[in-house]
């Protein structure tokens, strides 16, 4: 039988059962990719282990690779992963930066009250869509003058300003959003590249 070390004690036992007691300490809902394991046994004996909790129904399979402890929905059995967590585990594991979508950017500056029907993020890999159930999140790739800051604040303002463009960016939109920054974070944008029009705009407002 495969065995794995369990710290300084000496014990062993088999990576089925190490891999178990690993997940139960695991919060329910909470993403996490199977190279948490890495380095506890084999690949297979790993891949076999997790398969064996799936069949038990102690963990759930939510995307190639991406597996979460099943949370009990409101409606159903087991309550949906959070997107944002789940696009992001993703694109770590694929070592690739996530930047929030212009359209979902100018709706959290106030600036839009519509809603996505599929989710979008900006990303500099490839674009390409992920289906989770009868779901989709949609990656669009985007060049890296939109993908400076991504995931932050600043990033936030980079894609909106970018989405509204010269014509959108009016005085107000502009104002909404710098009202919106700290001053480090307003000085952190304006030492990004941007073109002549969106750093004039900036600089009116």
């Amino acid at each position: 039988m495969t065995k794995v070390s369990r710290g300084h004690t000496g014990h062993t036992c088999s990576v089925s059962a190490y891999v178990a007691q690993r997940v139960r300490y695991l919060p329910k809902g909470q993403l996490f990719s199977i190279r948490r394991f890495d380095g506890v046994g084999t690949k297979n004996a790993v891949s076999k282990a997790v398969a064996r909790l799936i069949k038990r129904g102690e963990l759930e399979r939510v995307y190639r690779g991406v597996y979460m402890r099943p949370k009990a929905g409101r409606y159903s059995a087991s309550a949906p992963p959070d997107p944002w967590q789940l696009i992001n585990l993703i694109a770590k594991e694929k070592r690739l930066s996530l930047q929030i979508h212009g359209a979902d950017a100018v709706r959290r500056f106030g600036l839009s009250t519509q809603m996505p029907l599929i989710l979008i993020f900006y990303t500099n890999g490839a674009s390409r869509s992920v289906f989770i159930g009868k779901g989709e999140i949609r990656l669009i790739h985007a060049p890296p003058m939109v993908m400076q800051h991504a995931g932050t604040k600043v990033g936030a303002a980079i894609s909106a300003l970018f989405y509204l463009g010269k014509a959108g960016a009016t005085p107000e939109c502009v104002g909404a959003i710098k009202n919106a920054l700290s001053h480090e974070n307003f000085i952190c944008l304006m030492n990004c590249r941007m073109p002549g029009w969106m750093r004039i705009a900036l600089e009116k407002t």
